[in-house]
């Protein structure tokens, strides 16, 4: 029944058939579907950097903001010291030894407040340090040079008091309306329009008003502060009335300087009241930390902005045997030595007075503008002022002798010549007459006083910053911008 021919074939498990060799491949597929969910995490990785870069990138440059600030706000001295050169280095006097002969100031720490930075410009391409410092084995071999001005124009000036009744016409009473009307008063003496143009005529002798007109006047001072105001032949002087500002220790002196410079600082008995009730207290021998305090009383003006003047300008009548002076504005700490100051400043230059010149503008009319408008003196009393200037023939010049015609004046660096106390004695007569706004003035007094012309304009911070390189401007306890700059 069956064919022998057929043929059998055997069935192996072993042996896949085509159907098994498909289930193979597709088995083998599957075991893809591992990286097909990488590549989907990758690429959702890939959207989350793209979306939110930004922030990445934002976050550890705060916080590495952060970590800089907090480092600097603890170590602002050192982070500075590593700044400055060797040469420098040793120059300067650590900060903190200001504060060692009264435990009662506080440590200050605002920006860069007690910091010796090496402050520098680009002159011709070139960055150079903007005032070359003296090595500290100079400056304590320096002498304080005793120059005589031998073709001086004028070789001395007389100060009027009341007892010199023939320059006042016979008459020293100062009428009371007339003082209310112009501000002078028993300090300042009266001066009609026509003697303040005699003044300024220069003679081998000149007699003038220049304040301390009467011992009525007020501005008194202690017998004691007068007696060590005496002795100083180099003095840095700064004043704050009316509750004013903090005192900030000056630092960076060399030993020399220590040794030669008085520093001393005018306050009125508000300031005193104020600075004691902050736990500033002056020690037994008158002093809070390197300066000397020096309490006035009896302020000849009710405007403080005037009473700042006297010590501003008049530093030839309170130290009267000085010879130079340096005067830095209440809101500014002194941070050079005093005699590499001087050397920089006036001696290097053969100049007599050295002065920070406006950062901002160069006409005393465009400066006038800008104090009405910001409201730093009534309208009509500059108006008053710029009229006589215009009279007199005061040009819109915006530089006279080859420098810049209008002053900053935060700083006012001078040797005590007859020539330089005439041209203050002027000035301060100008800001008694019209304004307290020194800068609208000296414009004037310079351009009438043609003689005197080796004048250290320096520029401030806002211009060539040498100006922080002699002192750093504080604020509300910050950089203070001035009022003036254009920023």
């Amino acid at each position: 029944m069956f064919n022998n021919n057929s043929i059998s074939i055997s069935v192996s498990d072993d042996e896949p058939d085509e159907l098994g060799r498909m289930r193979v491949r597709v088995r083998r597929k599957r075991k893809k579907t591992g990286h097909r969910l990488k590549n989907e995490f990758l690429h959702r990785v890939v959207r989350k950097l793209v979306r939110y870069w930004a922030l990445l990138i934002f976050l550890p440059a705060l916080g590495l903001l952060l970590y800089e600030a907090s480092r600097i706000g603890r170590k602002p001295s050192s982070v500075a010291n590593t700044e400055l050169g060797a040469s420098e280095k040793s120059t300067l006097v650590d900060s903190e030894l200001s504060n060692v002969t009264n435990p009662s100031l506080e440590k200050k720490s605002d920006g860069n407040l007690n910091r010796l930075d090496a402050t520098t410009r680009v002159v011709g391409g070139v960055r150079q340090r903007c005032l070359k410092i003296l090595s500290p084995e100079e400056l304590e071999h320096l002498e304080i040079p005793v120059r005589e001005e031998a073709n001086s124009p004028v070789s001395k000036v007389l100060c009027i008091t009341e007892n010199d009744t023939p320059f006042l016409g016979g008459n020293s009473t100062l009428s009371q309306e007339h003082t209310e009307a112009t501000r002078f008063n028993l300090f300042t003496g009266s001066q009609t329009l026509d003697q303040r143009s005699k003044t300024f005529k220069v003679n081998e002798t000149v007699s003038m008003n220049c304040g301390f007109y009467s011992e009525n006047g007020g501005f008194k001072i202690s017998n004691e502060d007068k007696d060590y105001m005496q002795s100083c032949k180099v003095v840095v002087s700064t004043c704050a009335f009316g509750g004013g500002d903090d005192l900030y220790q000056p630092i960076g002196m060399s030993e020399a300087s220590l040794r030669k410079v008085c520093y001393v600082a005018f306050w009125d008995e508000v300031t005193l009241s104020t600075q004691e009730s902050a736990e500033h207290r002056i020690d037994g021998y008158g002093f809070i930390g390197k300066w000397r305090i020096v309490v006035v009383r009896d302020l000849p003006f009710a405007d403080q902005r005037l009473n700042g003047k006297i010590p501003k300008m008049l530093a030839h009548r309170l130290f009267p045997h000085a010879k130079y002076s340096i005067w830095v504005d209440s809101k500014s700490q002194f941070r050079r030595d005093p005699l590499g100051v001087l050397e920089a400043l006036l001696w290097h230059s053969n100049s007599v007075l050295a002065i920070s010149e406006h950062g901002a503008r160069s006409s005393v009319y465009d400066e006038a503008k800008a104090v009405v408008k910001k409201n730093k003196a009534k309208p009509e009393e500059v108006e008053v002022q710029l009229s006589q200037y215009r009279h007199d023939g005061l040009p819109e010049d915006k530089r006279f002798n080859g420098k810049k015609a209008l002053a900053e004046a935060s700083v006012i660096v001078r040797e005590h010549t007859p020539l330089t106390n005439m041209f203050m004695c002027l000035w301060f007569n100008e800001v008694v007459r019209f304004t307290s706004r020194d800068q609208l003035s000296f414009p004037y007094v310079l351009w009438r006083l043609k003689v005197l012309k080796n004048i250290n304009m320096f520029p401030d911070m806002h211009g060539l910053e040498c100006l922080s390189c002699v002192l750093w401007v504080l604020r509300c306890k910050g950089f203070r911008t001035y009022p003036d700059n254009p920023k």
